[in-house]
């Protein structure tokens, strides 16, 4: 399907081929791929299967757009990122928080803070879709204000206990890995959880009023 659209400001002339090429590449998949599913998803409240989209997506080279090729990602410009989301909003919202969150909120933490292990552990899987990750910050009672989180993780022996839970997180249920910030003795910090480890729980939220076709929920530790 080729792109139409208005342009009252003519963006379009400021695009490069290879930027116009990705949003069509993009435009395309979710017409074909998303497009045809996306209503009954969102009508009946049942999450799209993104252990089917997220690998095709990925071959796409469209999540974590902008993390570079040496992980495994398109090492694409911030151009072609906001284009990507912009596609994939323009079909689904809960989709577009999906790459929105991988590259920005999961993928880019790890790639700028992480270790070289988790580097090279977690940007290919995540930049091919087989695996999915997840962000941890909004809570119960204090949403999204980081000042006033009141999960708390503190140090026994060689190990970090986390206690707390995270509400309307993007992916909560299936994520194989979350990035989850923490208060500790000396100050705020993010910490990455693997699904399936003890005592961390993840749960998808029921009856929403938007994002119906995403997996959105809780987090518990």
């Amino acid at each position: 399907m080729k792109f139409r659209g208005v342009d009252y400001y003519d963006i379009d002339s400021l695009l490069t081929a290879e930027e116009k090429m990705t949003r069509q590449t993009v435009r395309d998949f979710m017409e074909a791929e998303v497009k045809p599913h996306v209503a009954e998803a969102f009508n009946d409240e049942r999450p799209l299967d993104m252990a089917k989209l997220a690998p095709k997506m990925g071959e796409l080279g469209i999540i974590g757009s902008f993390i570079p090729r040496e992980y495994g990602a398109a090492g694409s410009s911030y151009t072609e990122f906001g284009l990507i989301c912009q596609e994939v909003e323009r079909v689904d919202s809960a989709l577009r928080s999906f790459i929105a969150v991988s590259a920005g909120l999961v993928m880019y933490p790890i790639w700028k803070y992480g270790s070289d292990a988790q580097r090279s552990k977690w940007l290919p899987l995540l930049a091919s879709g087989k695996k999915i990750g997840c962000f941890g910050l909004t809570e119960p009672n204090v949403g999204s204000d980081v000042s006033s989180l009141e999960t708390t993780a503190k140090k026994q022996g060689g190990n970090w206990v986390i206690n707390g839970a995270k509400q309307w997180i993007s992916e909560a249920s299936i994520a194989d890995i979350a990035v989850v910030w923490a208060k500790t003795d000396n100050g705020i910090r993010g910490f990455l959880l693997e699904k399936g480890i003890k005592g961390f729980e993840q749960k998808r939220t029921e009856k929403k009023g938007s994002m119906r076709a995403g997996d959105v929920g809780e987090l518990y530790f």
